[in-house]
């Protein structure tokens, strides 16, 4: 891959990283309620289904799937409900499930939940797989592919985590602005209803024309 390639790949790609979706979403809500830290480890979850995208694109599995109708459509509707369930979950959340104790850390089993969240949210929009299927391969050097997938691969995974970081990092700075209880519920109750709108969207999207 030339290096001109790659100056192009580099800033189109970190435009889909920093673009405001579901798992975006819940690196703002979690930095706010749990802090930068807890954010960016809960969010590794978000990195293993990437990478797992990333490998059935590589192999030219994610465009049979994309193909099929019936299986874009079992992970488009199942994506959309668990998003639904999510922006529910989190309108519904009281004062004492969104504001963290003084001194109390976030426990293993939380931050485990909040890792499959990532996870799952990540793989179940159908949409990720489009974009590792139909963008990735505009610059893919032909001569050595699977060198170049890999690292475009790499790339992708690397300024998710730079995305990552900085939705952590905003969502933190917004949870110290918002002072109080009642604050960190309307919060929650607006994060919510962005997952229940994107929940929606992702229902609503066509399976590509092939």
């Amino acid at each position: 891959m030339s290096l001109q390639t790659f100056s192009i790949f580099l800033p189109a790609c970190f435009a889909i990283n920093m673009a405001f979706g579901p798992n975006n979403v819940l690196s703002l809500s979690n930095g706010a309620r749990d802090g930068v830290r807890a954010s960016v480890l809960a969010s590794s979850g978000r990195i293993v289904a990437f990478a797992i995208m990333i490998a059935i694109a590589g192999l030219g599995l994610g465009a049979l799937l994309l193909a099929s109708q019936t299986l874009f459509t079992a992970i488009k509707l199942a994506g959309a409900a668990y998003l639904v369930w999510i922006g529910v979950k989190l309108m519904r959340s009281g004062p004492s499930l969104v504001v963290k104790e003084e001194g109390v850390a976030r426990g293993p089993v939380s931050l485990a939940r909040l890792t499959k969240q990532e996870f799952w949210v990540a793989a179940g929009n159908p949409k990720a797989i489009l974009v590792f299927t139909a963008f990735f391969p505009q610059f893919v050097d032909r001569s050595a592919y699977a060198t170049s997938f890999a690292i475009l691969g790499a790339t992708f995974l690397l300024l998710e985590l730079v995305a990552i970081v900085i939705y952590a990092a905003l969502g933190a700075r917004l949870g110290s602005l918002s002072r109080g209880a009642r604050s960190f519920v309307w919060f929650n109750r607006v994060s919510g209803a962005l997952m229940i709108c994107f929940g929606v969207m992702l229902a609503f999207v066509r399976r590509p024309a092939t």
